[in-house]
């Protein structure tokens, strides 16, 4: 393979990757989303639930209880307790979820390698660098992102 021939299947090869990199972002882009906007509506939650007893007290729990027209007092105080604790819970499984999954340092180092390889394909689109440079650093982004899937691996999986 000369020169040229070479430096049009790392280009090639440059491309390929970056769509499957802009693929896993797509996907997991709105997954981060949901994870971060789930806890903290569960963290508002549990506080604004807890908030009324804490500052109101039997006062406030009566004035529910009166509004609602309540027989007992108590109602309004494990309503209240029950939604903060499943507020609570959620918040807290949310947050588990993105950090035990490293969703956003992922998204970050697929964002990061999509830059870089797009620098690399502009360079050597330009022949700016040779092409024994640019697969050692090809090699280096590529493998800080060794967690995405290559799209033509994952079409042949589930076939």
């Amino acid at each position: 393979m000369n020169e040229e021939e070479a430096r049009q299947k790392l280009i090639e090869n440059i491309k390929h990757r970056r769509s499957c990199i802009k693929l896993f972002l797509r996907q997991e882009r709105p997954r981060r989303n949901r994870l971060t906007m789930a806890s903290i509506v569960g963290s508002a939650l549990a506080a604004t639930l807890t908030a009324g007893p804490a500052l109101g007290g039997t006062e406030f729990a009566t004035g529910v209880q009166g509004a609602l027209a309540l027989e007992q007092s108590s109602i309004v105080w494990q309503v209240l307790c029950l939604g903060a604790m499943l507020a609570s819970i959620v918040a807290a499984v949310s947050t588990n979820l993105a950090n035990s999954h490293s969703v956003a340092d992922k998204i970050s180092a697929a964002e990061a390698c999509y830059v870089q390889l797009e620098g690399l394909q502009t360079a050597l689109d330009l022949g700016r660098l040779p092409v024994e440079d640019a697969l050692q650093l090809y090699q280096q982004y590529t493998a800080q992102v060794a967690f995405v899937d290559d799209v033509e691996d994952t079409a042949k999986s589930t076939r």
